[in-house]
């Protein structure tokens, strides 16, 4: 076999094969490299029961963890509320002296999410 008959690794096709691996490249990772920061605002109604909210600011999710410090189970609903996104609302229950968590995940980029929590006693 010649050198004549080798394949071309640097011809025309490497050459395309290159832009298109680098943009493929910078879609999965260009999210990662540009963070996103927001302000996260709470607005508990806790309705006399001890329950710690604690809001995790991540790129592209909010996670918050809420803490049941009461004898008794307890429902939280969130109302996330991220313009220009949809709102979001999840319920999550929480068992005495235990910790759950909800999370929200970006669709959209946003600035601030405003995150309503109403929790109240559950005969459950």
């Amino acid at each position: 076999m010649g050198s004549s008959q080798l394949p071309d690794l640097c011809g025309a096709g490497a050459r395309r094969l290159v832009p298109a691996l680098l943009t493929m490249a910078m879609c999965l990772f260009g999210s990662v490299a540009l963070a996103q920061t927001y302000e996260v605002e709470i607005d508990a109604e806790l309705n006399g029961l001890d329950v710690k909210i604690e809001p995790v600011a991540t790129t592209g999710m909010l996670i918050v963890k809420l803490t049941n410090q009461t004898t008794q189970k307890v429902r939280c609903d969130l109302r996330y509320d991220a313009s220009p996104q949809t709102l979001y609302r999840k319920t999550t229950y929480v068992e005495p002296g235990k910790t759950e968590q909800s999370e929200f995940r970006a669709k959209r980029k946003w600035f601030r999410v405003d995150v309503k929590v109403e929790c109240q006693p559950t005969g459950k």
